[in-house]
């Protein structure tokens, strides 16, 4: 079960109570206090780590609670300290305070350790209260409280390529095509009920991180199908690629539209994020039509259709891509890096697609 939001109550341990002890030893008439300190109370830390990907691990409204400090003992030992707690949580979790709404870490990073909550101090034994007018102090600290705290975890998932879609246009397909991600693939629309990560391998020694996102539409950033409740999955990536089904009911027009202006009000960053345009089921329509449909759509946005490039597109159907990914080359963020028919079923153009998406991920990390 994926989930990606969830509420905390977390409390650091108790320090232990101070000890009160007397010497009891042969020979040693009235001995003095020698009662230890309490144990300090355990820490609560956060830790980022690759091998989890959901907070379904977490049940609602669950407190965690790290150990308290044990009480201290006679001979002036000291009692043991709580261990610390460590909460784990995957990459892309947001700590937030669920009584101000202030992020308090954003866990980005394999490994990345931060401490949250700091355990209680030990209670002093009465050896720390003996004077020369107080011999015998029959008395010792109790341990400090922990800290509590109320938090919610929000996962947004960090990918390179976030995929943009209608329900049903082939993001399911094509991310199970050029990645590692296996998501259900049927023939219905809001398949994907969930987000998907997939890792797309170019040679052996290169790659880069796509995630898909059910379906989006009309609406969506109102609360209109899932797309509201997953968005933010996408908000931590730069590049989306936009999936225009060329076999849709929809308008080719329509669907660009309607993507792009729910994504930009849902979030204006994402909606200047730099973006792709995949033209996918070319495989359904007739070769005579295809053409004129890509052509038509191209130059729907002020564009002119390419013939020739480095990626190896297929040169008898017309497509776009920019000269260059670097903005320091002429770049231009407002229009698409590329547009390009595929089909993930004969994999058309897929392979190109994947080397100029990475391309465009390269240029962007640099």
């Amino acid at each position: 079960m994926f989930t990606d939001s969830v509420e905390l109550t977390v409390s650091s341990g108790k320090g232990g109570q101070g000890c009160v002890a007397f010497r009891r030893e042969k020979f040693v008439l009235n001995g003095g206090p020698n009662g230890g300190d309490g144990g300090k109370g355990g820490d609560i830390h956060f830790k980022c780590d690759n091998n989890t990907h959901t907070l379904s691990h977490f049940q609602r409204k669950m407190h965690i609670k790290a150990d308290g400090g044990k009480p201290g003992e006679g001979s002036n030992c000291t009692g043991r300290s709580g261990s610390k707690t460590v909460v784990i949580v995957p990459p892309g979790t947001q700590i937030i305070d669920n009584d101000t709404g202030d992020i308090l870490f954003d866990m980005t990073t394999d490994g990345q350790e931060e401490k949250f909550l700091q355990g209680g101090k030990g209670g002093l034994g009465n050896t720390h209260f003996k004077s020369p007018t107080n011999q015998r102090p029959t008395y010792s600290q109790p341990g400090e409280k922990g800290e509590t705290r109320a938090i919610k975890l929000d996962l947004k998932l960090i990918a390179d390529i976030g995929l943009v879609g209608f329900p049903n246009v082939g993001k399911s397909t094509l991310i199970s095509t050029v990645s590692n991600a296996r998501p259900e693939i049927a023939n219905y629309e809001f398949t994907t009920l969930t987000p998907k990560l997939g890792q797309v391998n170019i040679g052996d020694y290169e790659s880069f991180v796509m995630a898909d996102i059910p379906g989006i539409i009309g609406g969506a950033h109102e609360g209109k199908g899932l797309g509201i409740q997953f968005l933010r999955h996408i908000e931590r990536t730069k590049i989306l690629l936009y999936m225009v089904d060329l076999g849709n009911y929809r308008e080719l027009k329509e669907q660009i539209e309607v993507l792009k202006d729910e994504i930009a009000s849902f979030s204006e960053i994402l909606g200047e994020s730099k973006f792709a345009i995949a033209l996918t089921r070319s495989d359904v329509v007739p070769p005579d039509e295809l053409n004129a449909q890509v052509n038509d759509f191209i130059e729907m946005l002020g564009l002119k259709a390419t013939y020739e490039n480095e990626f190896e597109f297929d040169s008898k159907i017309p497509f776009y891509i920019q000269k260059s990914a670097s903005d320091e080359l002429g770049f231009d963020k407002t229009q698409p890096y590329l547009i390009a028919p595929i089909s993930s079923a004969t994999h058309k153009n897929i392979d190109a697609l994947k080397h100029a998406l990475f391309n465009l991920v390269l240029t962007d990390r640099k």
